[in-house]
């Protein structure tokens, strides 16, 4: 590397601005180990979720659009893949706070006054562009009500908002995968056909049907062979075919979104559906990413307080 940043000659420093980042932890106002530890974590993690707001608004840009390239689809996999590790990744992240003893994070909780992690706008910003909406979060809380109050004493804080709302305005990663999933071709028939109505709602009744029929078949097989839990058995199968209309339509009506899933996973071997399918399986791992992160974070927590 050269010795300087002009011209793109840069230094290893220069190009990751090292003297400006690492000026960033509080030395300056004599903060202890234990305290630097505390905010080098934190700052790490929003870092990544600058990462993960980047990757996100990628996938959602992709399956927002009217036609999805064929090609777009694995790029797509591969921004969730990344933002997939990680949030693993975080999820271990918990583990060196973990090293944070109860008596030591109290000795500087007082200076944090009463600013917490509630506060991070980019934790907002992911969550808002995945689309958790608020009837799904704890007491149905709004999560820009906090910046709003903040925004009226505050540029920097208004320009947070600003960014917030936008966010809010647009299509959620949600509401894009659902738009895309629906345009899913079953059966030969496209969205939109004139006959399209009718082949889905076949599609889907025949599902349904055989789903039934396997549930029946199977229930009848335990009391021929005289199983004492028989009828415990058709109930959980009653419970489950249930549970598979109510997925299938919702609100008695059939789901074209949740018919193309359920088309893309029945055939899920067909190379035109390989990436789709593909795309799908990352959504889930996510998902399930986000969910240890949570938990662990939620772990941390309990631990730092002396629970």
């Amino acid at each position: 590397m050269g010795s300087s940043g002009s011209e793109g000659n840069w230094t290893y420093g220069d190009y990751l601005q090292l003297p400006a980042l690492l000026e960033l932890q509080g030395e300056d106002r004599g903060v202890s180990p234990d305290e630097m530890h505390f905010i080098i974590v934190h700052q790490t993690f929003e870092l990544w979720f600058k990462q993960v707001i980047r990757e996100l608004t990628e996938v959602r840009d992709i399956l927002a659009q009217d036609h999805v390239p064929e090609d777009a689809i694995p790029r797509a996999v591969d921004h969730l893949g990344r933002t997939t590790e990680i949030f693993r990744l975080m999820a271990n992240q918990w583990t060196v706070l973990e090293t944070l003893t109860p008596q030591g994070f109290l000795a500087f909780r007082d200076g944090l006054g009463t600013a917490s992690g509630f506060e991070s706008y980019q934790m907002r910003e992911f969550e808002i562009l995945l689309g958790l909406a608020n009837e799904d979060r704890l007491y149905g809380m709004d999560p820009i009500s906090t910046f709003r109050k903040l925004a009226q004493n505050s540029e920097r804080d208004a320009a947070i908002l600003a960014r917030l709302e936008d966010v809010a305005s647009k299509p959620s990663l949600s509401e894009s995968l659902l738009q895309w999933v629906s345009r899913t071709p079953i059966m030969g028939s496209l969205a939109g056909n004139d006959s399209d109505d009718h082949t889905v709602t076949e599609y889907i009744d025949a599902h349904l049907s055989s789903h039934e029929n396997i549930g029946k078949q199977a229930a009848e097989r335990m009391s021929g062979y005289g199983a004492s839990n028989s009828e415990k058995a058709a109930e959980r199968f009653a419970a489950s075919h249930q549970g598979a209309i109510d997925f299938l339509k919702p609100d008695g009506k059939i789901s074209r979104a949740r018919a193309g899933l359920l088309f893309i996973e029945s055939y899920r071997e067909l190379p035109l559906l390989t990436w789709p399918r593909t795309l799908i399986d990352a959504i889930v791992e996510l998902e399930e990413s986000m969910v240890k992160w949570r938990h662990s974070h939620a772990r941390m927590v309990e631990r730092i307080m002396g629970r």
